[in-house]
């Protein structure tokens, strides 16, 4: 009886790992250099374009924010940019 809930403790415990692992991977941000670049844009999915029109010190976000009868709405917005610029 002991054994059981043990591998039944390690087996959670193991599930919930994998799940929050797969979780945070698809909650980070892509980026990329021009916004044709973007395409099947998903609902909540949120990607970095550094084309270039947004002021010095940030980058433009664009994130899937609605979904409409003809597909998802993209919002976009300038935000502050993180870390080094890399080319």
């Amino acid at each position: 009886m002991m054994k059981t809930s043990r591998i039944r403790r390690f087996s959670f415990l193991l599930l919930s790992g994998i799940a929050t692992f797969a979780l945070a991977r698809d909650a980070r941000a892509e980026h990329v250099a021009r916004e044709q670049d973007i395409v099947n844009l998903r609902l909540g999915q949120r990607i970095r374009v550094d084309d270039g029109t947004c002021p010095a010190g940030q980058v433009k976000e664009v994130s899937g924010a609605k979904m409409t009868p003809t597909g998802i709405l993209a919002s976009k917005k300038c935000i502050q940019r993180l870390g080094i610029k890399k080319k």
